[in-house]
């Protein structure tokens, strides 16, 4: 049994404004994928200005800001939204969806690609690789806050966390930083090392994620104020994802077949 570290969320402050190490994680992954995304364009599109990749990676971190904090009153929190529709501004109190966020940043880049005159999967073909950058990042930055704990368990490695009872739980933050961040960059990242067809590296995200946060939501916690949706293990990271899923695997058949 480990006991979680407890990190003070604030990593530092500058008089009255506090920088909390969550905010850190989020310029962290950002930046991280901004340098990717210059170092690959050279060899990937290499009629794309410097301008066009720093407009990718504002579009996108602005998609990922207001769609992650929109989807999370959506799909966690949609009864304070009705009762309170000024609680979407309330960031201040927390709640942040990866799927709101996937969904912002689609949007993002399809307004993005019509000005530019860029197909909507060449945007997203070039940025998926980056992606987990961004996803290691912010897991880890739940791990410092100790939040998104696991469920219970027996394991030599299960750790106590504060708020979460005496109960030895999954650190189920890292090992989505594991799978969703390092593996799934690994995986991309060598598939895009020979030229794809359209779509295929954005359907591979689509299911490499959609497995990844799938397979961990058997030992992550649900959240309280949701618990399980169905029969006793259906969660709502699960009924999100399970969708990714399928048109992930849709969107690779469909590239593949295009091109023959």
């Amino acid at each position: 049994m480990i006991n979680h570290p407890s990190i003070d969320p604030v990593a530092f402050s500058i008089g009255p404004v506090h920088i909390h190490w969550y905010g850190l994680m989020y310029v962290l992954g950002i930046s991280g994928a901004w340098l990717m995304a210059r170092n690959r364009v050279k060899t990937q599109h290499p009629e794309w200005s410097t301008e066009i990749v720093d407009d990718i990676i504002f579009y996108a971190a602005l998609g990922v800001v207001l769609g992650g904090r929109i989807g999370y009153m959506l799909f966690y929190n949609f009864s304070v939204l009705l009762e309170d529709p000024f609680a979407l501004f309330k960031v201040w109190q927390g709640g942040m969806s990866y799927h709101g966020g996937m969904l912002g940043v689609f949007v993002a880049l399809w307004l993005l690609g019509r000005s530019a005159r860029i197909s909507f999967f060449s945007l997203t073909d070039f940025i998926a690789p980056m992606v987990p950058i961004g996803l290691f990042a912010g897991r880890i930055g739940n791990f410092i806050n100790g939040e998104l704990w696991g469920r219970p368990t027996d394991l030599p490695w299960g750790m106590v966390f504060t708020g979460a009872g005496p109960e030895p739980r999954h650190p189920s933050q890292l090992y989505e930083a594991a799978l969703e961040g390092v593996l799934l960059f690994a995986v991309l990242l060598l598939f895009t090392r020979r030229p794809q067809p359209l779509m295929a590296v954005s359907g591979l995200y689509l299911l490499g994620y959609g497995l990844s946060r799938f397979t961990i939501e058997w030992v992550r916690e649900p959240d309280r104020h949701m618990g399980f949706l169905a029969f006793d293990w259906l969660t709502m990271g699960q009924l999100l994802t399970l969708p990714m899923v399928l048109l992930g695997l849709g969107v690779m058949v469909y590239a593949y077949r295009r091109q023959e």
